[in-house]
């Protein structure tokens, strides 16, 4: 039974950091390929940052140079490492993994109908 449980949410002022985390159970998450996504309040959800089995990254524009994506293996751990925060980035903040390896380009690494397993989620808040 795959779970995703996202912590590290909370409230920031504006150019504050938070480190999100995504601890999964149920399985070891080597060979899979993970991702952080957010949903602003009456928008759709975007694809924020995946990381394969491999360690190859990639990131929307909007978060490039402010957000890292890291794995812990050992600890079946995903990481979202978020710096200089803007107001804008108040959302909802899921991980969300899928058996397998991400897609070949940013734009379908980042594409949230490629994932199957989601989180709860956990609240970003920045003023």
């Amino acid at each position: 039974h795959v779970q995703l449980v996202e912590s590290g949410g909370g409230s920031v002022h504006a150019g504050g950091s938070l480190r999100l985390s995504c601890e999964g159970s149920g399985r070891t998450y080597v060979k899979w390929c993970m991702g952080w996504f957010r949903q602003i309040s009456g928008k759709e959800r975007e694809g924020l940052a995946t990381i394969d089995s491999r360690g190859i990254t990639a990131y929307a524009d909007s978060v490039k140079g402010r957000f890292t994506v890291s794995k812990d293996n050992a600890k079946n751990t995903l990481y979202l490492e978020m710096n200089t925060l803007e107001p804008e980035d108040t959302a909802m903040n899921y991980c969300a993994a899928f058996q397998g390896r991400c897609g070949g380009t940013s734009a379908s690494k980042l594409n949230t109908h490629t994932y199957t397993y989601w989180g709860q989620g956990t609240q970003v808040t920045v003023s």
